[in-house]
């Protein structure tokens, strides 16, 4: 199936491109790259605020990386002018986890993101990946996520 075979299938509607809300641009490209900014964890359009081990479950946690993943894709295919189909590769993926120090699963949290890409990719959707808790985020947001990305040029 095409990317957008899947997106349909998953009943995925993509966002538009986020506005960032400081001094950077949502992606950048060189080369066949494309390296996306860091999305926060959303839910119901605004940043899921809170901190794992405290007050969010890992089961919450992956339904909120798996629409960043969701908002990732919408800016990956505006990086694309459009076409997901020129995505060769999603390369890494870096998620920064909201978390108290006792806190240990942040690669299931990460798993949300990590297995969309990969239902709406296939193969070319598995990729490297580091998952790591941080003392805070921006506006308080349970995690961030960024992704690298190969298009065709």
């Amino acid at each position: 199936m095409s990317v957008y075979e899947n997106l349909k299938k998953l009943n995925i509607t993509l966002p538009p491109v986020a506005k960032p809300v400081a001094s950077y641009v949502m992606y950048v490209q060189s080369g066949n790259l494309v390296f996306l900014s860091g999305h926060l964890g959303k839910q119901d359009g605004k940043p899921r605020v809170g901190q794992f081990g405290k007050d969010i479950t890992v089961a919450e946690g992956q339904k909120v990386a798996r629409q960043a993943a969701i908002d990732m894709i919408g800016t990956l295919q505006d990086a694309c002018g459009g076409d997901l189909t020129k995505v060769k590769r999603i390369v890494k993926v870096l998620a920064l986890v909201n978390s108290t120090p006792d806190f240990t699963d942040h690669h299931l949290v990460t798993n949300g993101a990590s297995d969309l890409l990969v239902e709406v990719f296939g193969e070319i959707g598995k990729h490297a990946r580091s998952a790591f808790g941080v003392a805070q985020i921006p506006t308080g947001a349970c995690l961030e996520i960024e992704l690298i990305a190969e298009i065709e040029a």
